[in-house]
């Protein structure tokens, strides 16, 4: 399988050496449904530029689900487990071995949990922003149904590409200026058009999924953002409390949360990092 992967790139790190208990390795970005690696926007390289930090070999690859961007042509899976062995089965292809560590948004959450619960001696350490994981959204699903489902089916309007992408912006952001993102996200529809029968197929696999309560071996930070008029943030907290995983919340973000506030979220995985080393804890431990 081809799955397209777009790396941030920076200049090498020179002086800089890792800290106690932190390892270089690869760190892969996994977007949400019907979003491609384009529109992470700048985050990936302000993570990149916070990693250097602590791991001067890091590198941030940002892999296209089947069914978007430039796969838009592929079936997407309706299970999420057949998502995730796509993911593996391109890191495999591009020579990438090892545990890695995963940054999953939405869907891209999902994807994450599966692949560490699946396969935990791959995923050395996961970050889930904005997740909505059954069992734990379950209780606060009911406010929000309709936003949900009219995201999904944007792609169904007779809207203009621009009424539509400013629509998905309004319901996923609230920092972010239109100005600054519609004609960049105007420009990825136009190279890869989003297929109508892909966002109902990859809609189908965020339904069905359902996470483990049993927390996964790989270390897990939450990030979730409290002015998510899609997904309630309490269901971030629900499943900080069942895994024992650290929670960070922002207060004024949207759902979009990369995209919103890219430093924001940059910082807060390099701190969690940093934070573990100072306590002693090895990549791949919980505490």
């Amino acid at each position: 399988m081809n799955l397209s992967a777009t790396a941030a790139s920076l200049p090498a790190a020179s002086a800089a050496s890792p800290a106690d208990g932190q390892t270089s390795g690869v760190w892969v970005l996994l977007r949400g449904m019907s979003r491609e690696s384009g529109h992470w926007g700048v985050f990936p390289e302000h993570l990149l530029r916070e990693l250097r930090v602590l791991q001067p070999s890091a590198q941030v690859i940002s892999l296209d689900l089947p069914g978007t961007g430039t796969l838009r042509g592929q079936p997407s899976p309706t299970q999420v487990s057949a998502i995730v062995d796509a993911c593996r089965a391109e890191l495999q292809r591009r020579g990438i071995g090892g545990r890695v560590s995963v940054v999953g948004m939405s869907l891209g959450g999902a994807v994450l949990s599966d692949w560490a619960n699946r396969y935990p001696a791959e995923v050395q350490a996961g970050v889930l922003i904005n997740p909505s994981l059954r069992p734990f959204s379950e209780l606060f699903r009911k406010p929000r149904p309709l936003n949900y489902l009219g995201l999904a089916l944007l792609s169904l309007s007779r809207f203009s590409a621009r009424m539509r992408e400013e629509r998905v912006l309004s319901l996923t952001t609230r920092l972010t200026p239109p100005q600054a993102v519609i004609d960049r996200w105007l420009e990825l529809q136009r190279e890869h058009p989003l297929g109508v029968r892909n966002t109902a197929r990859q809609l189908l696999a965020s339904v069905r999924y359902r996470a483990s309560r049993t927390r996964p071996a790989a270390p897990m930070l939450l990030l979730c953002s409290k002015g998510d008029n899609l997904v309630d943030w309490r269901c971030s907290q629900a499943i900080s409390r069942a895994w024992g995983a650290p929670l960070r919340l922002h207060t004024r973000a949207g759902h979009d949360l990369p995209l919103d506030d890219p430093q924001w979220v940059a910082r807060s995985v390099a701190e969690w990092l940093r934070d573990r080393s100072i306590q002693g804890v090895n990549p791949g431990e919980w505490h």
